[in-house]
C-alpha cells in the first residue's frame, strides 16, 4: 500500500480542468475504464491522483476483510468472504478512508496478482494466499506511474483483471479469487512514451 504522504489537496489544484474532470467522472462511474493522464513532467499528474482520495467520500466494507469487499455487493466478494457468509458470519460493514495503491514500475507478476505464502507453507506447512497489489487496491484506487515502463506481461495481467472484473490466482495448488480495483489511474510522460515507441520499433 501506498504509505502516507502529505499531498497538496485536490482542491488547491490551478488548472488541468481536462485531467481533474476526467479523474472525477472516473471516480463516480468506475464503468469508465480508467483515467490515463499523459503530460510533461511537473504538470501534477502524479499530485492529481494522489489528492484525489482526500475528496472522495468513505467507502463501507466488511469487517475483517483484509481485501476491504463492499458488505452491499456479494457478487462480488473474495473467495473469504463467500466462506465466512456460507458459515453463518455476521458480514458486519466499517465505514473506512477510500485509499490510493501505487504499482512498483519493477513489481514482478506475483507481487501483482499475489502468490503462495512461504512463510505460512515452511513454518505451518499450510497454504495461504499472500496477496499482491490488486488486492491492496480492491475498492480503492489503483495508481500506475510511468505505465509505459511497465513491462508487457504486467500490463496483460492488468488488463486481464479489468477485463473479467476479478482476479483470479492459481498457484502451488491454491485458486483464489477477488474483485479488482474499482478505479485506475495511470500517467506518463511525453519524452518517455517517445522513447519506449522508438526502442519498440527498432
Amino acid at each position: 500500500m501506498t504509505p502516507p504522504r502529505s499531498a497538496l489537496p485536490f482542491t488547491a489544484l490551478v488548472g488541468q480542468e481536462a485531467m481533474k474532470s476526467a479523474l472525477i467522472l472516473n471516480a463516480i462511474n468506475p464503468a469508465i475504464g480508467g483515467v490515463l493522464i499523459r503530460g510533461e513532467r511537473g504538470t501534477a499528474k502524479s499530485t492529481a491522483v494522489r489528492a484525489l482520495a482526500g475528496v472522495l467520500p468513505e467507502i463501507d466494507v466488511v469487517e475483517g476483510c483484509r481485501y476491504r469487499c463492499d458488505p452491499a455487493d456479494p457478487q462480488r466478494w473474495c473467495d473469504d468472504c463467500r466462506l465466512r457468509a456460507a458459515g453463518g458470519d455476521e458480514m458486519r460493514a466499517r465505514r473506512v478512508p477510500l485509499r490510493v495503491v501505487e504499482l512498483p514500475i519493477n513489481a514482478s507478476e506475483d507481487r501483482v496478482v499475489g502468490t503462495l505464502d512461504t512463510e505460512a507453507a515452511i513454518k505451518e506447512g499450510r497454504k495461504v494466499f499472500e496477496p499482491g497489489v490488486l488486492a491492496d487496491a480492491n475498492h480503492g484506487i489503483l495508481y500506475v506511474d510511468e505505465v509505459n515502463l511497465l513491462d508487457d506481461h504486467i500490463v496483460d495481467v492488468l488488463l486481464d483483471a479489468a477485463a473479467m472484473g476479478r482476479n483470479t490466482v492459481e498457484r502451488e495448488g491454491i485458486s483464489f479469487a477477488h474483485r479488482r480495483p474499482a478505479h485506475r489511474a495511470g500517467t506518463r510522460e511525453h519524452h518517455r512514451a517517445r522513447r519506449r515507441e522508438s526502442r519498440d520499433s527498432s
